[in-house]
């Protein structure tokens, strides 16, 4: 099939799949399932295959996020059960001042990033956004889109992050100048989205229930040992240590990885440490018993709040594993390799060419991750072959690095968290987060080739 059938193909499939949520208010589960089958059939891929391809996908996706969503959940859960997210929102707030909230967040949110996955550290922040977003007055959504938009640049462009790591060996960048030259683009390209962020306008959107907002509260408990229970706080401090300590966890791991030897005793144990599963789980389990302790709650009581986080979920769960069968359809139905040698075919600037042929792959298949490989893939024998500086291929590579950064939409599995957790529908997600990871994604593309053009 050619490529322009093969990339028609891909349009038309996005264009049912967004009739089908919006106009049809069908189950974003169910529609996209109906489209990734219907888009395996009009590719040709051949009917025994395409039964194993969707289930792939669903499996390549769920076996990475499930374990933590769900874990993460939980863990926000407790702290939003316990009154903690408030009691930190309280303590920051008065300490910073309401106008200061969101930029120090967005901040924090920025370093907290460098050495935790996107989807892991979104989901342990959720809960604090809203808890803050409370206690300042302030529309959630205010605060919440400059911190997913921030997280996600540092884990596309940054090392320690898969995605930029795996590229610079592609492409034979310095991972070391990788980091160095790429911390302060990403940092005024966060200040640059936050202030983007301020300028979208949430005032006069719904938000639908969320898992961050859909917590128990405490004091709806009319048993006999509700008085105790009320009367319990939970302090600021206590919070921020339940949620640093996964963080703090994964943090070590990532070290390990990175200055002991490969294969050692320390590097496979604070590698297995510090995997976002096991932190995430040494995360509940503290929570569970320090949270539990402090609010005087029954083990049965506290089991009880952790199972209430998975309902909340499900759906997340769900939608973003369709979204990984959507995403596998348009890889094995060739629609992402038609794309980006029609790019390549266009005889661009190399690094106009690398950013390019990134976004429109991030574009059709979803995964910021599979769209910087690929791209840096592509691009390895023109960068090889233009004789470039190392400062040069590393400032290529971050170009297509921040490719992968915008266009999240439908059949990426960060835009459902990001929906999902701050209570956006499927509409509100497109004109909001859409808009601004695409937003970020241009800032650090063009930041990095203005530095190009100066070296």
């Amino acid at each position: 099939m050619s490529a322009g059938a093969l990339l028609g193909i891909a349009i038309g499939a996005i264009i049912v799949l967004l009739l089908l949520v919006i106009r049809i208010k069908m189950s974003a589960f169910v529609a996209i399932l109906l489209v990734a089958f219907g888009t395996a059939l009009a590719t040709g891929i051949p009917a025994e295959e395409i039964v194993p391809t969707l289930q792939t996908g669903m499996g390549n996706t769920l076996s990475s996020v499930m374990i933590v969503v769900g874990l993460g959940s939980m863990l926000g859960r407790l702290i939003e059960a316990s009154g903690g997210a408030d009691a930190l929102a309280t303590r920051f707030t008065a300490v910073l001042g309401e106008k200061r909230v969101i930029a120090a967040v967005t901040a924090a949110a920025f370093v907290l990033g460098i050495p935790v996955f996107f989807d892991v550290a979104f989901i342990i922040l959720a809960p604090i956004v809203f808890g803050f977003a409370r206690i300042a007055r302030i529309n959630p959504l205010k605060m919440g889109l400059p911190v997913a938009g921030v997280l996600l640049t540092v884990h596309v462009a940054l090392p320690p992050h898969p995605g930029p790591v795996a590229a610079a060996g592609i492409t034979n960048a310095d991972v070391g100048m990788m980091l160095m030259v790429g911390l302060p683009l990403c940092a005024v390209t966060g200040v640059i989205g936050y202030f983007a962020a301020k300028r979208v306008n949430v005032e006069a959107i719904s938000l639908l229930e969320s898992p961050a907002t859909a917590a128990p509260r405490v004091e709806t408990d009319t048993s006999a040992s509700a008085t105790t229970t009320r009367r319990a706080t939970i302090g600021a401090g206590t919070v921020l240590i339940l949620i640093l300590l996964p963080i703090l966890q994964i943090m070590a791991g990532t070290v390990g990885n990175t200055i002991l030897e490969e294969g050692s005793t320390g590097q496979r144990w604070l590698g297995m440490a510090g995997a976002s599963a096991i932190a995430l789980l040494t995360g509940v389990i503290v929570a569970y018993l320090v949270i539990g302790h402090k609010m005087g709650w029954s083990l049965e009581k506290r089991g009880s709040i952790l199972d209430s986080a998975l309902p909340d979920v499900a759906v997340i769960v769900f939608v973003t594993g369709a979204g990984g069968v959507f995403a596998n359809v348009l890889v094995q139905s060739g629609i992402g390799a038609a794309l980006s040698q029609t790019l390549v075919d266009l005889d661009m600037p190399i690094i106009l060419a690398g950013f390019l042929i990134s976004l429109a792959l991030r574009a059709s298949q979803g995964s910021a991750t599979v769209a910087i490989l690929t791209a840096a893939g592509l691009m390895a024998e023109p960068i090889a072959q233009a004789g470039y500086s190392s400062l040069e291929t590393v400032l290529v590579t971050l170009a297509i690095a921040f490719g992968g950064l915008g266009l999240s939409h439908i059949n990426d599995s960060g835009f459902w968290i990001v929906t999902k957790y701050l209570g956006l529908t499927v509409k509100d997600g497109l004109r909001t987060w859409t808009v601004l990871s695409t937003v970020f994604g241009l800032t650090g593309f063009l930041l990095t080739w203005g530095v190009f053009t100066l070296v």
